[in-house]
């Protein structure tokens, strides 16, 4: 997919574009509570922006939890670029960012429909089943080395 290009965002610029891929995707898609999927804590994360052909298709932000741990949450893919294995390189991006700051340990909700797609990134599932904004998720780790 030599047309997908994967960048750290620039908050104060990108953040019109984040928050319109999230809308698209957890909002509109998914019935997801505005008051959640906005919870005041983009400006204490990073987020990657993903373009394919230029245009902006994806998405995730990495809150930074404790010393040694990250957190991957609010990962979204528009419905017209699904498929080609964007959610997959826009995770693989992120734990390279993640691995630059001396992070050991990497935790996700995963929502259980694509839990396969973090397993294949060497994500172990942890613990019940639970939801999440009415969505069932299971908790997902990975060490980093």
């Amino acid at each position: 997919m030599s047309n997908l290009s994967i960048k750290v965002a620039e908050i104060s610029q990108d953040f019109p574009t984040i928050k319109a891929i999230r809308q698209v995707v957890f909002q509109d898609e998914q019935n997801v509570d505005p008051a959640l999927e906005f919870d005041g804590k983009d400006a204490i994360s990073e987020h990657l922006i993903a373009y394919l052909n230029e245009k902006s298709v994806g998405t995730a932000r990495i809150r930074y939890l404790q010393d040694k741990t990250a957190k991957i949450e609010r990962l979204a893919v528009l419905s017209t670029a699904r498929g080609q294995g964007i959610g997959t390189k826009i995770m693989e991006k992120a734990l390279q960012v993640i691995a630059k700051k001396n992070i050991t340990e990497v935790v996700i909700h995963a929502q259980e429909y694509v839990k396969d797609l973090y397993k294949k990134l060497d994500f172990v599932e942890e613990g019940e089943i639970f939801e999440e904004a009415s969505i069932r998720h299971v908790i997902m780790r990975r060490k980093i080395s």
